[in-house]
């Protein structure tokens, strides 16, 4: 293993964006060979990354400094290795979500839906070329991933373990996709318990549980340390999931990056709709999520009565359960004070988006 001076977040992070850099200019080098619309393809998913928050480099990082790590190469590369895995994650969301923005721009398919929309093509065919081309991008992020992991000079045995845990998170995510997908048809709202199963695995799993334990296999931490960073991490990606799907309702595009209707408009089983389902406001709340007409004044009624249902309530009692649970793993002989400070401010971070 390369070791280096030690380095701060802020560096650890600026080395991120310089591997994330460099993989998009060779990746646009190497298409561009195979034709420009090609290379366009690359543009867009580049561009669509652009304005990210980085939160999972950002919390590898975190745990890897924190517990002692001086490999900053690999550390940079492993950390944009997570992110592509996240831009690879989302640009597939948005193409089961049907969505064509995201942070209040084109994503991938909506680029590519407008692109065959201003060539004339009728507008169904044009949703599908733009669908299509998220599907494709998506896929090429994914390899991306693995692609990153497997270029960083790491021991056999500590890149056999991160190429496990970032497969292992890959795994969980597409079973949590599935789930949210089918509970989307299902005609009853699920069970709570079920609702934060899917959750945990479709979000958590890659964004706080494997970058965690990620950055600590790569700083040669302990079973110990690795294994509790796993349950920190299952219990504040739930918090943050939950949040997320507050926000999702609650919140304005320019905190989320997606539309406020979406959730509503697909009929997303979140725990606001689980506990909503359970009171008389169900009859009428019932008629108006999952309508792809939805109006701007159907999601307001919406909201109001899973507001006044007590879902809203609830959802964020839950996030603060989670979170004191994510903060009580931190409370083991095994967590640095200087990992159990930062991962406490992670917590709040992650509890107090759109505040």
């Amino acid at each position: 293993m390369q070791t280096h001076p030690p380095l701060d977040l802020s560096t650890g992070q600026d080395l991120v964006e310089t591997v994330l850099n460099r993989f998009y200019e060779r990746a646009k080098a190497r298409a561009a060979k195979l034709g420009p619309g090609y290379l366009s393809l690359w543009q867009a998913l580049e561009n669509s990354t652009a304005g990210g928050k980085r939160v999972r480099p950002r919390i590898l990082l975190t745990a890897y400094l924190n517990l002692g790590g001086t490999d900053t190469v690999a550390a940079a590369r492993i950390g944009a290795a997570f992110e592509l895995l996240h831009t690879a994650l989302i640009v597939h969301d948005d193409v089961i979500d049907l969505d064509f923005t995201r942070r209040g721009l084109e994503n991938v398919s909506g680029v590519y839906r407008g692109l065959a929309a201003a060539a004339g093509v009728e507008a169904g065919a044009a949703r599908h070329r733009g669908l299509s081309a998220g599907v494709i991008a998506g896929d090429l992020a994914l390899t991306g991933a693995f692609r990153l992991l497997g270029s960083a000079e790491v021991d056999t045995d500590v890149r056999e373990r991160l190429a496990e845990i970032l497969d292992d998170a890959v795994f969980a995510s597409a079973g949590g996709e599935l789930i949210d997908v089918d509970l989307s048809f299902h005609p009853d709202a699920p069970p709570i318990a079920e609702i934060l199963h899917m959750e945990r695995l479709k979000t958590a799993v890659y964004s706080f549980e494997a970058p965690l334990q990620a950055g600590a296999v790569l700083a040669g931490a302990s079973n110990d340390v690795v294994t509790t960073l796993g349950l920190y991490g299952r219990d504040i990606g739930i918090a943050y999931q939950v949040v997320d799907d507050l926000l999702g309702v609650f919140g304005t595009e320019s905190t989320t990056g997606k539309s406020s209707f979406s959730d509503l408009r697909e009929g997303k089983r979140t725990v606001l709709v689980s506990y909503a389902a359970q009171k008389p406001e169900w009859a009428e709340l019932s008629g108006l999520i999952g309508n792809p007409e939805l109006t701007a004044r159907d999601a307001a009624r919406a909201r109001e009565l899973l507001v006044s249902s007590g879902a809203r309530d609830h959802a964020q009692q839950l996030v603060r359960e989670y979170a004191d649970r994510a903060r009580q793993h931190l409370d083991c002989p095994a967590v640095t004070p200087g990992l159990r400070a930062a991962l406490s401010r992670v917590v709040d971070d992650a509890v107090n988006r759109g505040r």
